[in-house]
């Protein structure tokens, strides 16, 4: 440390000062300021950055909720819609049931009434085949029985014995 002291020279202090006094001036000048708004512009850009980041978090909360919103209502118009379509469904399989049963009594009705129209046609058409074959019979026996004298007379009297005076 001696040395240093022994070797000290105040006009070199005082150049050496000088020097660093205008590099100062200099760098404060020139450098110090575009460094210095570099430094701030970075500051500001990463303030920036971070309430774009918050933003841009806080949207994708508001998108969030509003998709499990809009997803619930989804969900509570699609249960409504299936309730409807059920009760739809079960209204028209309750009105087909009906229609058939009505339509099913309608012709069971239409068949019986054919069929009774068709039996008492049957019928009066046996009860005219039946007088015409007793007709018939009964002109095939008159001719035979009253073909003789005899037993024509015999019928005349037996019919009058039958009748009855009021």
């Amino acid at each position: 440390m001696e040395q240093l002291l022994n070797d000290f020279s105040p006009g070199l202090f005082v150049m050496q000062t000088l020097i660093m006094l205008v590099l100062i001036f200099i760098m404060a000048k020139y450098a110090w300021k575009p460094i210095m708004n570099s430094v701030e512009k970075r500051e500001e850009g990463i303030k920036g950055a971070l309430e774009a980041a918050e933003a841009a978090k806080k949207e994708i909360q508001n998108v969030t909720a509003d998709s499990e919103r809009l997803l619930k209502e989804a969900r509570a118009e699609r249960d409504v819609l299936l309730k409807e379509a059920r009760d739809i469904k079960a209204s028209i399989i309750s009105e087909a049931k009906e229609q058939a049963q009505v339509e099913g009594d309608k012709m069971i009705k239409q068949a019986q009434a054919t069929i009774e129209s068709e039996k008492k046609a049957a019928v009066a058409d046996i009860k005219a085949q039946v007088a015409n074959l007793s007709l018939e019979i009964a002109e095939k026996v008159i001719k035979q029985e009253l073909s003789e004298k005899g037993k024509q007379q015999k019928l005349v009297e037996d019919m009058l014995g039958d009748i009855k005076l009021n």
